[in-house]
């Protein structure tokens, strides 16, 4: 029989995707915009897990989990968050909480831990649970390129200097944000992650700002953007080099007086945010061109980070190819154990116009679809265009 999980946000949109991912994993779902609806559904229909946001209008995720743990003992509770912090975290754990994850959630990740949820009985003692240890992210490698990359990351993480990662899309732009992130004593904060070019740019203002009641049409409530998000630890914004000329001004203006203005506000709010952006253009060329501005320019690359290619670093390739298979065996209960020497061949010769996470795709693919009981990686696994 499926599992039921029930999804508790405020946003229609997670609550839709969130629904949909999980709908097609084969459970049963049912959603609720806030903690008053989610009650009532669990007393209506016996749920196996509920994955439920922490910041709602009408009543926080930990007053939720509490309600609803006490009248469903065997209930499992997954919070999710963009405020993220370690008190809020233990006091979850201590609650009854399975897992506290920080957003933006990364959806296998979110799927692992939803599988690891249902297959352990809900504690009968809440008190007793402690908070999961969380393993440090590392960007795998040992050709010089990422050798120095990486003693540059460990040199720069503690400071509060902004960072410019550059490189081609599939490089592994953000775990390298994220590694600065988690290597410096702003671990317990917030890491707030913004694709600047998924934004269209009449919203981007807000969501990096944030907007006062009555700012613009339908802003009912006072909304905080990503930098008061972020405050005290670090955001991360990609695609730098698309952001508009408007939106430029007012990123460098925070930068240099370190306080943020919300639309329809002249009131200042300090900021303590530690600033990576990242962009797979050449942003020089940017300047040169009249399209990005210099100034912002030098304060964003006061540290700069070059990711090459994967087809400039080939010696990596092995490892980074036994990694995700190891990865996607677990996750898809495999038994691939080894790669090939001629399907390794086949891998370290290819082109990988996207990188990394072409690779990891690849990977994962040729797992999925090998036959159960396959031990070794073939080379017939792999994509027929791979082989050509």
């Amino acid at each position: 029989m499926a599992h039921t999980i029930l999804i508790v946000d405020d946003e229609l949109n997670i609550r839709r995707v969130l629904e949909r991912a999980f709908a097609k994993e084969g459970y049963q779902v049912q959603t609720a915009e806030g903690g008053h609806q989610a009650l009532r559904l669990l007393d209506e229909t016996p749920c196996d897990l509920m994955l439920t946001d922490v910041v709602m209008p009408d009543m926080t995720g930990l007053e939720l989990l509490k309600r609803a743990r006490q009248k469903h003992p065997n209930l499992q509770v997954i919070l999710m968050t963009a405020f993220g912090t370690i008190p809020t975290a233990v006091e979850a754990m201590r609650a009854g909480a399975f897992d506290f994850l920080t957003k933006p959630i990364d959806m296998e990740t979110l799927r692992k831990v939803v599988r690891n949820a249902l297959r352990e009985p809900a504690t009968a003692q809440p008190t007793q649970r402690k908070p999961p240890k969380r393993k440090q992210v590392t960007f795998i490698g040992e050709s010089p390129a990422v050798k120095q990359i990486l003693e540059t990351v460990e040199r720069v993480a503690e400071a509060r200097t902004n960072v410019l990662i550059t490189g081609e899309s599939g490089t592994g732009k953000e775990l390298i944000a994220r590694m600065l992130h988690e290597r410096s004593s702003r671990a317990n904060k917030p890491f707030v992650a913004v694709s600047c070019a998924a934004i269209p740019e009449t919203l981007l203002e807000v969501e990096l700002f944030g907007a006062v009641r009555g700012a613009y049409t339908g802003a009912d409530t006072d909304r905080i953007g990503k930098f008061e998000a972020a405050n005290g630890g670090t955001l991360f914004l990609d695609e730098i080099g698309d952001i508009p000329p408007l939106i430029q001004v007012k990123l460098l203006r925070v930068l240099q007086e370190r306080e943020i203005e919300r639309l329809g506000s002249n009131t200042p709010i300090p900021i303590d945010v530690r600033l990576v952006a990242a962009t797979n253009c050449d942003l020089q060329a940017a300047v040169d061109a009249g399209t990005f501005r210099s100034d912002l320019f030098y304060r964003l690359q006061v540290v700069h980070i070059h990711l090459p290619p994967l087809r400039e670093r080939r010696e990596d390739i092995p490892l980074l190819a036994n990694h995700f298979l190891k990865k996607f065996a677990e996750e898809n209960g495999r038994a691939l154990r080894e790669i090939s020497s001629e399907a390794m061949q086949i891998l370290q010769n290819a082109c990988w116009k996207g990188n990394v996470r072409e690779l990891e795709n690849i990977i994962e693919s040729a797992v999925v679809l090998s036959p159960p009981d396959a031990t070794v990686l073939l080379p017939e696994h792999l994509p027929p265009a791979l082989r050509l």
